[in-house]
């Protein structure tokens, strides 16, 4: 992990002043370091998950190969009005304003057991927004998980007893 660590890199003043914007963007170009991702999380998470639940958007770019390695099924946790039927609905705080998320009230059912998979957790408002809408739907969350975690905004606290997993800590 020391190089998908190496080529995030920082980004002052965005998307608002103050705001210190990890990117992953050189990490996703660089085959072997996103491939690294990929076989981690695959180990991590065999035989343990039937569903991985990506959160828009970022989320998708790691989710989608997670679930297609792992031989498990991709759940999309969307922004408002992008799914096409019925949906339940989260609202929730981030660092620089609000928003809500979406998912379909038939992505997951009881017995369902599913990690939730988002590129970073700052507050922990879209993971613990992400958590509602899997259990709302009757699944197990078994871990949330980020490739990076900023531990100074102490999202993992909000989140208590969730279990929380992230590759990456700053």
């Amino acid at each position: 992990m020391q190089r998908v660590r190496e080529l995030i890199r920082a980004v002052p003043d965005f998307p608002k002043p103050g705001i210190l914007f990890r990117d992953i963007t050189p990490v996703l170009k660089d085959a072997a370091a996103f491939a690294r991702i990929i076989a981690v999380l695959r180990e991590r998470y065999a035989g343990k998950v039937t569903h991985v639940a990506g959160i828009e958007s970022r989320g998708f770019i790691f989710a989608a190969p997670l679930a297609h390695a792992l031989g498990a099924g991709l759940v999309v946790i969307r922004k408002p009005g992008k799914l096409p039927v019925a949906t339940y609905r989260a609202a929730y705080a981030l660092e620089y304003g609000e928003d809500v998320l979406e998912i379909h009230q038939d992505a997951l059912a009881k017995g369902d057991r599913v990690v939730i998979l988002d590129d970073l957790i700052a507050t922990g408002g879209t993971a613990r927004a992400a958590y509602d809408l899997c259990t709302r739907c009757g699944a197990e969350v078994v871990e949330l998980c980020f490739v990076v975690e900023l531990a100074a905004l102490a999202g993992r606290q909000k989140l208590v007893p969730l279990p929380v997993h992230a590759l990456i800590t700053y």
